[in-house]
């Protein structure tokens, strides 16, 4: 399964340095996580993901932010 940890760095422009002062590990660590030569525990899986949806959650102008939401739309459109 690939990650998307780069990806959601930059739509929040934020640096590895950044996410690993926020989760609590070294910058080497996201960028081992990133090129796929470290697989994260499922605690730090868990920390990343807590961080990009609390970040995304506050930044109301992000694209993301729009595509989830459209997508959810959609999803409960679908299953009603």
């Amino acid at each position: 399964m690939k990650n998307n940890i780069r990806v959601e760095r930059a739509i929040l422009r934020m640096t590895q340095q950044q996410l690993a002062e926020r989760v609590g590990v070294r910058r080497q660590t996201i960028n081992a996580i990133e090129s796929g030569k470290f697989i994260p525990s499922t605690l730090l899986a868990l920390r990343i993901a807590r961080t990009f949806q609390n970040r995304s959650s506050r930044s109301s102008n992000s694209k993301r932010t729009n595509k989830i939401s459209s997508l959810q739309y959609k999803e409960r459109a679908t299953f009603q």
